[in-house]
This record gives C-alpha cells, sequence and structure tokens, in this order.
C-alpha cells in the first residue's frame, strides 16, 4: 500500500499532529466552558439607584434598589430595571469576547461563541445611564 516507509512515517507523524491539536483544542474549549460559566455582568444605573447582576446565561441573579427609587414611579423604576439589565448582559458579552479571545485567538470557532451570545443576549449595547 505504501511505496515506501519514509511516506509511512510521515503519515504517521501527520496522524500524530493531527491527534495532538485536537486533543489541544479539546482541552481549550473545556477550560474555556468551566471559566464561561463563572462569568456575571454587572451594571448600575448613573443616578446610583439600581444595581443589576446577570448569570452567565444572562438571566438577572441579583437587583438591588436604593431607597431613593421609592421618589419616582413605578413605570420609571421598571425602565431604569430593564436598561441596567441591558448594560449588565453589555458586560457579559464583553467578557465572554476577552475570555474567548483569550482562551481560542482569533479562531472562527471563537467568533461562533461570540455570535451566538450576542444572539442570546440580545445585540443592543444598553443605555447610555447605565454604567458596568
Amino acid at each position: 500500500m505504501w511505496a515506501d516507509d519514509a511516506a509511512l512515517d510521515a503519515a504517521g507523524r501527520r496522524l500524530d499532529e493531527w491527534e495532538s491539536s485536537l486533543a489541544e483544542r479539546a482541552e481549550r474549549a473545556k477550560t474555556l466552558s468551566a471559566r464561561m460559566q463563572d462569568l456575571t455582568g454587572s451594571a448600575r444605573n448613573a443616578d446610583r439607584t439600581v444595581d443589576v447582576t446577570v448569570d452567565a446565561a444572562g438571566l438577572l441573579i441579583d437587583l438591588r434598589l436604593d431607597e431613593r427609587i421609592r421618589q419616582q414611579s413605578a413605570a420609571r423604576t421598571a425602565r431604569q430595571i430593564l436598561d441596567t439589565t441591558r448594560a449588565a448582559r453589555t458586560d457579559l458579552l464583553r467578557q465572554v469576547a476577552d475570555v474567548t479571545a483569550e482562551s481560542l485567538g482569533d479562531d472562527p470557532s471563537a467568533r461562533a461563541i461570540i455570535d451566538s451570545y450576542r444572539s442570546r443576549l440580545g445585540h443592543d449595547q444598553g443605555p447610555s445611564d447605565a454604567r458596568r
């Protein structure tokens, strides 16, 4: 099947390199997954009356309202909570992009992961009165 031993050896080396590359990529993906599970995004609105934290999936896990909230309408408070939650998700997306780029570099799979998070979290970058 093989014309000579050198060709067989070269094919064996290529297979070994390919297997090593796959193992390395799998390990980086496993590490990335573990790091991303621990991420949270947070934001505070400009007047510091609303603090929001979201988990790695972008779900609200903490909401803190300052007592000054009582001096405004419920509708304004609701808008502030929603806007600040969007800003916290933007913070999460920034962290996902940083960790992914750090782990995978400029790789098509890294871009796909970031794009997936962007579509799940919403592409909205948050209002100007909510800060990370």
